[in-house]
């Protein structure tokens, strides 16, 4: 895919890995969408990239389809989305409630499915090709203690993403998973601050670039997926 001029919404993008993706592809000429809960944050973040805001919660189905709506009339349409809106909890398995999981799950698998149908829509009607990127977790490779509501989703999205790939390949929509491990983010805190950056954690550029990467592979091939470690995380 060629950034310059494609039409590219990236949700969960006021702060984090979803706000350092879309201000790269934005700088590499793309016309960004950005999605995110907090309005001021949200607003802020866009101003200094030059995006386009939809205060948007990614778990609310009507959330979901008053973002498309936007994105069909203020980028006239869609070549890439970012699936990046993501939230946790971490409690021992006999702590866990049933609505910790649906909390969860609303936003990591729920809010992404209806996300991720709506754009496979918008590809099929505008019969161009397209591309979906999941953002997950190596959490979603391998569990934790601690980990039952987060980790599993992103085991869930990790499923999810390979039966998009086999319904979407003949459309010529490419859908990919992009796994970080541990980034030094605002992630998991209820305030917002951004974690200091660490040598022994993955920085967000990192996984922007990773993903910026993927996107411009040329059409003709896709990654199917891409874990990205720390090094030396210890």
């Amino acid at each position: 895919m060629k950034l310059k001029d494609a039409r590219i919404l990236v949700t969960g993008a006021s702060l984090g890995i979803g706000r350092e993706t879309a201000r790269v592809l934005a700088e590499a000429g793309a016309r960004v969408a950005i999605t995110g809960r907090h309005e001021e944050r949200l607003h802020e973040a866009a101003k200094a990239m030059g995006a386009v805001a939809i205060v948007a919660d990614a778990g609310k189905p009507s959330d979901v389809e008053r973002t498309f709506d936007e994105v069909s009339r203020q980028l006239g349409g869609l070549d890439a989305l970012v699936n990046n809106a993501g939230i946790g909890r971490f409690l021992d398995m006999e702590s866990v409630t049933f609505e910790d999981f649906e909390k969860v799950y609303r936003v990591n698998i729920y809010g992404v499915a209806l996300m991720g149908a709506r754009a496979a829509g918008m590809f099929k009607a505008q019969k161009s090709r397209g591309h979906i990127i999941n953002i997950g977790s190596t959490a979603g490779l391998k569990g934790f203690a601690g980990g039952s509501v987060y980790a599993s989703s992103k085991f869930a999205l990790r499923g999810m993403t390979e039966c998009w790939q086999a319904e979407l390949r003949k459309h010529n929509i490419r859908v990919t998973l992009v796994a970080p491990s541990e980034v030094a983010t605002a992630f998991g805190r209820e305030d917002g601050s951004e974690r200091e950056p660490a040598p022994n954690k993955l920085s967000t550029a990192e996984i922007a670039y990773a993903i910026k990467s993927v996107l411009e592979m040329d059409d003709r091939g896709m990654i199917p997926e891409l874990s990205v470690w720390a090094s030396n995380p210890w």
